[in-house]
């Protein structure tokens, strides 16, 4: 057995909480991955893992065994790490996670840099609004914007959005253009951002000069995902916030209008955001350094 690689199949199972999911993310085929992970319970004696048709647990033995071989495995990657950085280029796969008028907006007009540098680095790229569990979906690292309360997460910022608050002409022909926040109450139709975790919409928040405001009223449409949203204040739906940079071109355009510019709120912050207990590659930490020195410190395309 070669309880290397059998420990590494076996920390990718705990990781991901599935064989087929490890299997995956290791280019292995199943059976090849779950006989390892058998050898190596064979070779210790003790049952790692409890398997089930619909799930697989980790047992007390099982969860202790990983944490101590965790440590080694980084050891040991850090080591070849240490050693390839200085023979060759970056090279590999790497799964990135950006919300979509992000992607649209501000990465992907930015990448044909960074695979012109990198040539060895393929890129998967997941776009979507929702929040993905880096280790059982096998991100690398996300981008996102907004407060982080994970403490299993490691976050470097990359700069801040504005927010701006806006409508099309039409909707504005139709309904009035607001002068105060507290407008937004009275006959105006909102289109709202839910939460594409918890389906509850955001508020519209608001502030001048240190005076904060906070609009929670009812919306007309709700939209859990920033390009649709964006659409639907196109349609004359109604009033959205949304970030400068995924409504520039629109503005730009005339197909929009910025309403109650003096009510900006604070800018949003972003981060690229990776697990603190899952060894930092070659490939990772240039793409996180390219961020770091390609992103404007407000994120405007």
């Amino acid at each position: 057995m070669d309880q290397l690689t059998a420990i590494r199949a076996f920390s990718r199972v705990v990781e991901a909480g599935s064989f087929t999911r490890a299997a995956d993310s290791l280019d292995m085929p199943n059976a090849t991955l779950s006989k390892l992970v058998q050898d190596l319970e064979t070779h210790l004696g003790v049952r790692l893992l409890q398997r089930t048709t619909r799930r697989v647990t980790v047992t007390p033995e099982g969860r202790d065994y990983y944490d101590k071989a965790l440590r080694i495995v980084r050891d040991l990657e850090d080591i070849d790490s240490s050693f390839n950085a200085g023979q060759g280029r970056p090279k590999g796969h790497l799964r990135i996670d950006v919300g979509g008028s992000t992607a649209r907006d501000v990465l992907i007009p930015a990448m044909p840099d960074f695979l012109a540098r990198y040539p060895d680095i393929r890129i998967d790229l997941g776009v979507s609004d929702r929040t993905v569990n880096l280790i059982s979906d096998n991100v690398d690292c996300v981008i996102r914007g907004g407060p982080l309360d994970d403490s299993s997460l490691v976050a470097r910022h990359i700069g801040t959005a504005d927010l701006i608050t806006c409508a099309a002409p039409a909707y504005l022909k139709h309904f009035g253009t607001p002068a105060y926040p507290e407008e937004l109450k009275n006959g105006h139709r909102l289109v709202s951002y839910l939460s594409p975790q918890n389906g509850r919409a955001f508020p519209f928040r608001f502030e001048r000069d240190g005076d904060k405001r906070e609009i929670k009223a009812e919306h007309r449409v709700g939209v859990n995902e920033s390009n649709a949203h964006l659409a639907a204040a196109l349609a004359g739906l109604g009033i959205i916030q949304t970030f400068t940079y995924a409504a520039r071109a629109a503005l730009d355009g005339g197909a929009l209008v910025e309403i109650l510019k003096p009510w900006r709120p604070q800018p949003y912050p972003f981060h690229v955001v990776y697990p603190h207990n899952r060894h930092v590659t070659q490939r990772l930490r240039v793409f996180i350094d390219w961020l770091m020195e390609n992103l404007p410190p407000r994120l405007r395309p």
